[in-house]
């Protein structure tokens, strides 16, 4: 019966450490650059994801939008009679960011294609929806970004299939969702008929 001299021994433990090192240095590279490639994959598709700003901000000189700031004061709640929760509602409120898309027959493709990227963005789970609003105008929904005890802005997206559609940003001070709630009551209340917000506005009388 053989054996195997110290120096056969000695090589080929020598030899299973080497093998060892080199592959566990190969896992850690491979793992390395898969972390990598993961992390560009996921900061590419953060980038690619258009906030709603920026949406804003890159239509205001299309012209297929109407693009206006409107100040709060245009809702003409002055002579209104308003609960003290409603008047708190009113007053939370700052001023509204309206981008508005007028459909035509010329643009019926770019309709479609608009409408889409808003709806993408909106379906972030950043935005909470508040509520659905259905009118003869139409279909919209309310919704809104921050916490419910204090909202930064609320957004407002209204649809007509003849008209086109149009995004409100409300902006405001120390607003909540039963602050919304309480506008859209008030609105009723009032002499307002839409002036300004066109096709939301509309929704939003009802």
């Amino acid at each position: 019966m053989g054996y195997e001299s110290n120096t056969g021994v000695t090589n080929r433990m020598q030899s299973l450490l080497m093998y060892r090192s080199i592959k566990k240095r190969t896992m850690k590279h491979i793992l390395t650059k898969s972390l990598a490639l993961l992390s560009i994959v996921l900061l590419a598709s953060c980038a690619s994801q258009q906030s709603l700003q920026e949406y804003y901000v890159d239509n205001q000189e299309n012209p297929n939008f109407i693009s206006l700031d409107i100040p709060a004061s245009i809702l003409k709640m002055e002579e209104v009679e308003l609960t003290s929760v409603q008047q708190e509602a009113v007053e939370s409120l700052r001023k509204f960011n309206l981008l508005a898309f007028k459909k035509t027959t010329e643009n019926e493709a770019e309709y479609k294609v608009e409408k889409a990227k808003v709806k993408e963005i909106l379906k972030d789970e950043d935005f909470i929806e508040l509520m659905k609003i259905n009118s003869q105008y139409g279909k919209g929904v309310i919704k809104y970004l921050g916490e419910d005890d204090a909202i930064d802005e609320v957004i407002i997206f209204g649809d007509s299939k003849e008209q086109g559609f149009a995004l409100v940003r409300v902006l405001g001070k120390d607003m909540n969702p039963a602050h919304i709630i309480q506008l859209m009551q008030a609105i009723q209340k009032s002499e307002y008929r839409g002036e300004g917000l066109g096709e939301i506005g509309k929704f939003l009388k009802g």
